[in-house]
Formats: structure tokens, C-alpha cells, sequence
């Protein structure tokens, strides 16, 4: 049998090296042909669980596809997350991440193991109180945590409501015990009971406290928001360094082919525009980020910037994921 001369031989080989990434772009451009996975790090009923069900519906409608929403609770939401930085990078299974798992959460390297597909909504955080807890405002909160130290439990659902209630011990100078949820929908049941007596949590809760159910004392953000402009912040009570503000954001695993986040940050981008979207997400408080940064890179610039600020004040304060 002959042999292939020199330049055939060279040209096979270099056919066969390059049908990887024949194949990769052929797999891009029909994406998707099957439904995708958007694996949600906390309980159904919390708030990073609401907001993917409200863009899922019309990311499913843009892409063809179902997108279908796994909860995959623990460790503050690096479950889930991990469970993605370790996925085939196809774009078939994507996380909807947040400031914890994707920031403050050291269970893998935050900046290297995702690929940025869109960031979709801001929140802060709020102090919530069970209603027959005596106080009526944040002063009048801080005076009896002091004279209580130690005696009062506040629910934390993840490592940001951690974080929040960290630094609100450090600047008040009080004391209380944090007990851990694996979402904010079991720890703000428990609140309703009385069984905890305070809780960090997202703007969702606000109904509950319109409906004389739950107190609330303040917020994080640097402006009062628009769903409770009647609610205090922490900045303007006196507490500046009680300044947070959490964010949602889509992953998808290192390597995912460009051509393939693009097609996810355009169904992103379409579910944002959507007014029924809209709508729902502004009623819970939560605000969408402007058309100019729903990108891949701003959503990466974003995390890196998180990252230079919460990284000293986590390790100084001692917080650990759970």
C-alpha cells in the first residue's frame, strides 16, 4: 500500500485537528436543540428562585427551548454554581448566580471558572423583624439588641445576608445568633412564627409587611428605594459602612463557545425588554440593569469589582461559607 506523499499526509492532519472546532462552531450556530438547565443555588419561594421563573418564560420563547429550573440548594448557593463550573461548556446548563455564590464563596476560582452571560436585576438587602418585636424603628431596634445581647436569633439564607448582618453587629456593637436556612423562603416562614426574631432578605418581603405581617427597619441601599421609599437606609440612619447591594446574574461554564453566550445574553436581553417582565420584577423591588451593561463584559467587570471590595472585609470579619 503506498503511503500519501508529504503535502496529502500534512493536509489530512490538519483537517483532522481542525474538526473540534468545525464541530464546536456547527454546534454554536444550532444552538439550542434541546432544552437547558438553569440550576438555581437556594429553595423555591426565594428570591434568586422568583426571578429566574419570571425571565425563564420568555428566554424559553426566544431560544426555542425549554429552559428548566433546578434547585440545588446548599453551601450558600456553591452547589449549584459548582455543579456548573464543572458542566460540559455547550450552554445546556447555566446557573443563575448572585453576589454570593459567584463573589464571596471561595468552594472554586469565582473569576476563572464561569463565563459571563448577562447580568439581570439589582437588590438590597432589608432588616426584616418578626411584628411583635418591640421596637418601631432602627434606633429604637439597636437599643434593645443591647440590652439583649445574645438573646435575639436573626435567619440567614445565605452568605450576603451573612456579610450584612456581620458588619451591622460590628457597627452597632451588639450581639445575636445567626441561624442558617438554605433559602430565604424557610427562614422568613420561621419569621412569620416568631421562631426567629429578625432577618436579612431581599425586597420581595415587602408585601408582608404591608400586610402588617413582618416589620422592617432598614436598607442597604445608598437611596431609598422605590417599592418602600418609606423605609430608612442604613447611610442616612448613620451607619455608612451598611452599605450593600446584591445583583443576579446568568453563568454558564469556562469555555462555553462565544457564539453560544451570545445567543443566551440575547435571550436575556429580550426577557428584560419583555413589559410583562418588567413589570413583575419592579413590583418586587427588584431593579433591572440598564440596556448598556446587560453584556457578558460588564457582568465580568462586575464580579472582579465585588470581588477587590468584599474579599478584605469578609477575611476581616472572619465570615466562612456554610
Amino acid at each position: 500500500m503506498r503511503l500519501p506523499h508529504r503535502r496529502q499526509f500534512l493536509d489530512l492532519v490538519a483537517g483532522a485537528a481542525a474538526l473540534p472546532a468545525v464541530s464546536r462552531i456547527a454546534a454554536a450556530q444550532t444552538f439550542p436543540t434541546r432544552p437547558i438547565t438553569m440550576t438555581v443555588g437556594f429553595a423555591a419561594g426565594g428570591a434568586a428562585d422568583t426571578i429566574a421563573r419570571v425571565v425563564v418564560q420568555s428566554m424559553t420563547r426566544f431560544l426555542g427551548q425549554n429552559v428548566i429550573i433546578e434547585n440545588v440548594g446548599g453551601a450558600d448557593g456553591s452547589v449549584a454554581a459548582g455543579r456548573v463550573a464543572r458542566a460540559r461548556p455547550d450552554g445546556y446548563t447555566i446557573n443563575l448566580g448572585s453576589i454570593g455564590p459567584q463573589v464571596l464563596n471561595g468552594a472554586y476560582d469565582v473569576l476563572n471558572d464561569f463565563a459571563p452571560i448577562s447580568p439581570l436585576v439589582t437588590l438590597p438587602a432589608l432588616l426584616f423583624a418578626r411584628k411583635t418585636l418591640p421596637a418601631s424603628n432602627l434606633t429604637e431596634l439597636i437599643a434593645w439588641l443591647k440590652l439583649n445581647p445574645n438573646r435575639v436569633s436573626i435567619g440567614r439564607a445565605s452568605l450576603p445576608s451573612h456579610l450584612v448582618a456581620a458588619l451591622f453587629q460590628k457597627e452597632t456593637g451588639t450581639q445575636f445568633a445567626m441561624i442558617p436556612y438554605r433559602g430565604s423562603a424557610p427562614a422568613v416562614q420561621d419569621l412569620l412564627a416568631g421562631q426567629i426574631d429578625l432577618m436579612i432578605s431581599s425586597p420581595d418581603k415587602l408585601p408582608l409587611v404591608r400586610d402588617g405581617s413582618i416589620k422592617v427597619f432598614a436598607a442597604t441601599s445608598d437611596t431609598r428605594i422605590a417599592a418602600a421609599p418609606d423605609v430608612p437606609t442604613f447611610v442616612e440612619m448613620g451607619l455608612p459602612a451598611i452599605s450593600y447591594s446584591d445583583w443576579t446574574g446568568l453563568f454558564a461554564p469556562k469555555g462555553t463557545p462565544t457564539a453560544v453566550v451570545g445567543k443566551l445574553n440575547a435571550a436575556a436581553v429580550e426577557a428584560l425588554a419583555d413589559p410583562i417582565v418588567r413589570s413583575r420584577l419592579a413590583d418586587l423591588g427588584f431593579e433591572i440593569f440598564p440596556r448598556e451593561k446587560e453584556t457578558p463584559e460588564a457582568l465580568g467587570a462586575l464580579v472582579k469589582a465585588d470581588a477587590e471590595k468584599w474579599w478584605p472585609i469578609i477575611k476581616q470579619l472572619g465570615i466562612k461559607p456554610e
